[in-house]
């Protein structure tokens, strides 16, 4: 199954405005947050079972080293056809 992972403006907006926190703290630290935010975003496009669910259908998933989570909720999966 394939699944799509759509973020809402408010969480790219976020994501923006931490990038730019951690950058100012250490050159270098808000890049390191962008990778491990899309790293994560990518593995729960491989694996989104593997995050437990944390209230009704939303799922959660924690950001290693930073204080940040993703939360989500499966929709219907996408297939890809050949013609």
């Amino acid at each position: 199954m394939t699944y799509v992972l759509r973020f809402l403006p408010e969480v790219e907006e976020d994501a923006i405005a931490a990038f730019a926190w951690y950058q100012e703290k250490a050159l270098g630290l808000g890049d390191e947050f962008l990778r491990t935010f899309y790293a994560c975003a990518n593995e729960i496009l491989r694996t989104p079972l593997n995050c437990p669910k944390v209230h009704q259908e939303f799922r959660r998933r924690l950001l290693r080293r930073f204080p940040y989570s993703i939360y989500f909720k499966l929709g219907k999966p996408v297939s890809y056809g050949r013609s």
